[in-house]
């Protein structure tokens, strides 16, 4: 079925062979050393073609004279005029029409969603035949309660929380997906004014921090960050769950020191004069995940053409958002009040990655943050080991099988070849976090490798 039906070599018409096949028995072993095309999108668009030519042929022995007299490029041009192949091809490969079009999909207004919320003013859900509406939701335990009852079709997760629920820690386990990752780095550590003086974590015993839920990368990177410098962070400080857009309210009313939270709260912390960035996470960890595209594994299953079609959307606007000449526009897109209802000149500092850092200067970091949908296994792994480390995670755990099974590296990578782009290859991934190389191999040595941990 996957030969090329413009050579007049192959048959197309259905004579018996023994194993299974459309041609003679006699044929069989010239046919099997016909050359097969290795790509799956090839191999695919080699079904497209021969069903086309089957209906303009319907007796296989005209259409192998007509390439005999014509050629290949001339039939194909030919037949071409009639019934574009490409559009033919295109069609195919969308698969059938979305089962659901009109979709909810939640949000928490931080720019951590970006491809999520500009896919709706900027057309990128519209392109794919979808509706959707876009919800901005105050928490993350709403979004996941709203995710659980239905109330969502898709929704902007922290990356570590599809584990969680997957794993059934912190709620009921209910098989969750996460095939693309919305940003990495974007996270920053800010402190209130008054702490100027104390740049050494080994002088916050006794800080009041935030992180924006138990089961996200802000809690497990401020964990670590203390840790490596002699805290241990459920008895040297205190670790409180605040919703993202309460955290700079709560940083004026002196309820907090700090907090390890997204953008656009670091730098409106610094447009309101009222704290700094003592560092990105970037400099912990350069391109760790922090939210995540996740959809319940029920859903997938049930809605195959929606999924495809709304994971085709944010793959789209996140490779655009990857573009830096498209920040300024993106952020004129996201600011809105329905959306982050930020001021534009904070966004675009985060986005183009200029900006002040409360401090008195002005820094440059064009990957302050960044996007890339690839959700690498080892991604998954790390966030495991940290789960275990601080009793978060108390039975034994499969680490690559729950990975695999989650972040689905898999139908991320064949939706980019899918739209021309180049995935990375899943087996090589380096994480380092402040200085400490992370092997994805050995999951329960590093466990074990800290002196402060839990287990």
């Amino acid at each position: 079925m996957f030969k090329d039906p413009f050579d007049p070599k192959t048959l197309l018409g259905r004579r018996p062979c023994s194993c299974g096949g459309n041609h003679a028995q006699r044929d069989h072993d010239r046919l099997s050393a016909a050359a097969v095309p290795a790509g799956e999108e090839d191999r695919w668009n080699r079904v497209v073609d021969a069903a086309v030519l089957r209906a303009v042929f319907p007796v296989d022995a005209q259409r192998r004279q007509f390439l005999k007299t014509v050629g290949a490029a001339t039939a194909m041009a030919a037949i071409s005029s009639v019934l574009p192949l490409g559009a033919a091809r295109e069609a195919f490969a969308q698969g059938g029409a979305p089962e659901k079009k009109d979709l909810k999909v939640g949000f928490i207004p931080i720019t951590c969603a970006t491809p999520i919320i500009m896919a709706h003013p900027m057309g990128f859900y519209s392109k794919q035949g979808l509706n959707v509406e876009v919800v901005k939701t105050a928490g993350w335990a709403v979004i996941r309660d709203k995710s659980l009852a239905k109330e969502y079709d898709a929704s902007h997760m922290l990356s570590p929380m599809p584990i969680a629920i997957s794993l059934g820690v912190g709620s009921n386990p209910v098989p969750w997906t996460m095939p693309a990752i919305e940003n990495i780095n974007g996270q920053a550590i800010t402190l209130a004014n008054k702490h100027k003086d104390k740049r050494n974590p080994k002088d916050w015993k006794g800080f009041r921090f935030a992180v924006p839920f138990d089961y996200s990368m802000h809690n497990y990177l401020l964990r670590y960050y203390v840790a490596e410098h002699g805290l241990d962070p459920d008895k040297d400080i205190s670790i409180r769950s605040v919703p993202p857009p309460e955290m700079v309210a709560n940083l004026r009313a002196d309820n907090i020191d700090g907090y390890l939270g997204p953008d656009p709260f670091n730098q409106r912390a610094v447009f309101d004069g009222i704290g700094f960035i003592h560092l990105l996470t970037k400099e912990l960890w350069d391109g760790h995940p922090c939210c995540a595209f996740t959809v319940s594994k029920e859903f997938a299953t049930q809605n195959p053409n929606s999924y495809r079609a709304l994971l085709k959307s944010i793959i789209d606007a996140t490779a655009y958002a990857h573009k830096q000449e498209n920040r300024k526009e993106i952020a004129k897109a996201i600011a809105p009040a329905n959306y982050l209802n930020q001021p534009e000149t904070v966004l675009e500092q985060i986005l183009t990655g200029t900006y002040a850092d409360g401090l008195g200067g002005v820094k440059k970091d064009p990957e302050r943050i960044d996007f890339d949908p690839f959700p690498w296994n080892q991604f998954a792994i790390w966030i495991m080991t940290q789960m275990k480390r601080w009793g978060q995670l108390k039975a034994d755990v499969d680490y690559a099988k729950v990975a695999s099974e989650v972040y689905l590296a898999t139908d991320t990578a064949s939706m980019m070849k899918e739209m021309g782009l180049t995935p990375p290859d899943p087996s090589k991934k380096t994480i380092v976090v402040m200085g400490k190389p992370f092997d994805a191999s050995k999951p329960d040595d590093y466990v074990n490798s800290f002196a402060i941990k839990r287990t």
